[in-house]
């Protein structure tokens, strides 16, 4: 069965891997895990192989490489931060 886990927390998943990653082998791995983003949820492993990568050096990397290709509205409304006054 696979879990769910919040954005926010995706690096205690990632660290857990060993590295390097080919894309494909890091789409695999994380395939089980379901991503809680602000206006959803998305399949981790889904969303790690429409990255452009075609491996992963890092957690880091991989953590970088979803931000390019969550929706612009899975962290939160554009435009909102804590530092906004």
């Amino acid at each position: 069965m696979g879990r769910e886990i919040e954005l926010r927390d995706i690096s205690t998943v990632l660290d857990d891997s060993n590295y390097p990653l080919a894309q494909s082998a890091a789409a695999d791995e994380f395939s089980d895990i379901t991503l809680v983003l602000a206006d959803g949820k998305a399949d981790l492993g889904k969303l790690i192989s429409e990255t452009t990568n075609e491996r992963f050096e890092s957690a880091s990397d991989v953590e970088t490489a979803l931000h390019n290709v969550l929706p612009r509205r899975a962290v939160g409304e554009p435009h909102q931060s804590d530092g906004d006054a």
